[in-house]
């Protein structure tokens, strides 16, 4: 196999983010509208959440869980003094884009956080920079040429840093709608497949890709998470895993995307039996959503025992099912020895 150019300062940064077995087990805190809706809800009506409230639970969360996770996903609005309360020799990635889109603007337009640079996110103590991009492959050209271009400048920064680029591309439809539908989970293989081969592509100078895996374990028939409805049998299942990772080029990691800790795990179990070469996780609503209502109503000292409790339990579910099928982030270069390194 060929060997591939890799800066020191990117090798370095992704190395700081996976542990000692080349395995990315982070965990993700960079929720913000999102964290802060659901504080507010479970206050019940009329409850509200502040930026106090989330610098709070940002910070237990990782002074926590990061005492079994390789590295800690979080955003620089409300999360710089939670990092700093992370176990040592635990990586960081800081997020770059803007939480949510602009539902006024077709497309679902990616933009960055106008007051921050890759420079000063490594400044302030990022390993690695992730931007997360709403994707349809098959959207109107235009409106993938602007988020092709987006993405190039994004890898273009990153490199003038040399600092790591982790990419969270996610698959949608507004044809289709509810992504977490049966309707999407008929035609998500495609999509992911699809975005994994676009964005492994060296124009856009991604390091990591971090992924959706290519199928909804809920329509997975004889899943444990089974609901009835099939959108794809068991074997079908793992030829999607297969075809969705050949498609890459770039070390992947799967993301959580918001199930929960038991049907992740699932799905993880489900890709390593189809042999995908999946290099690790990112994290976040799989292992702590259920602390968000303890949060809200009883404090910190209470979410601090969950965490201490349910938390790391779940943390420590999930890193055995990694130690048995995730493989490490240099495997799709055919070997750490396959990467030459420069500057």
């Amino acid at each position: 196999m060929a060997t591939v150019t890799m800066g020191k300062g990117k090798l370095a940064g992704i190395e700081a983010c996976a542990d000692e077995n080349g395995v990315i087990a982070a965990a993700a805190m960079d929720q913000r509208g999102s964290l802060q809706k659901a504080i507010a809800k479970a206050r019940g009506e009329n409850g509200t959440a502040s930026a106090e409230d989330l610098a709070a639970f940002k910070t237990a969360v990782t002074r926590i869980l990061t005492k079994d996770s390789s590295a800690i996903l979080m955003d620089p609005e409300f999360g710089l003094d939670a990092i700093k309360a992370r176990a040592p020799g635990t990586g960081v990635l800081l997020a770059y884009e803007k939480t949510g889109y602009d539902a006024t603007v077709k497309g679902r337009l990616p933009d960055v956080l106008p007051e921050w640079s890759v420079r000063r996110l490594v400044e302030n103590g990022a390993d690695a920079i992730k931007i997360l991009l709403y994707y349809n492959p098959f959207d109107d050209a235009h409106v993938n040429t602007i988020k092709h271009a987006f993405i190039e400048r994004i890898g273009a920064e990153c490199a003038a840093i040399d600092a790591p680029f982790f990419l969270e591309p996610l698959a949608y439809d507004d044809s289709i709608g509810d992504e977490k539908s049966f309707e999407f989970a008929k035609v998500k293989p495609q999509y992911v497949t699809k975005y994994m081969e676009e964005f492994s592509k060296p124009r856009y100078g991604v390091d990591v890709l971090k992924v959706e895996v290519p199928v909804n374990v809920k329509f997975v028939e004889g899943s444990r998470a089974y609901g009835g409805q099939t959108a794809y049998t068991r074997a079908e299942a793992m030829t999607h895993f297969k075809d969705a990772a050949s498609a890459a080029t770039k070390p992947f990691i799967y993301l959580s995307a918001g199930v929960t800790d038991e049907i992740f795990r699932e799905t993880l179990e489900l890709a390593a039996e189809a042999g995908t070469p999946f290099s690790g996780v990112l994290c976040g609503r799989a292992t702590w959503p259920d602390a968000i209502p303890i949060y809200a109503r009883e404090g910190t000292a209470a979410l601090e025992a969950w965490l201490e409790d349910r938390g790391l339990q779940n943390i420590h579910l999930l890193n055995e099912v990694l130690a048995k099928g995730a493989k490490p982030w240099w495997t799709i270069y055919g070997g750490k020895e396959n990467i030459q390194v420069v500057g």
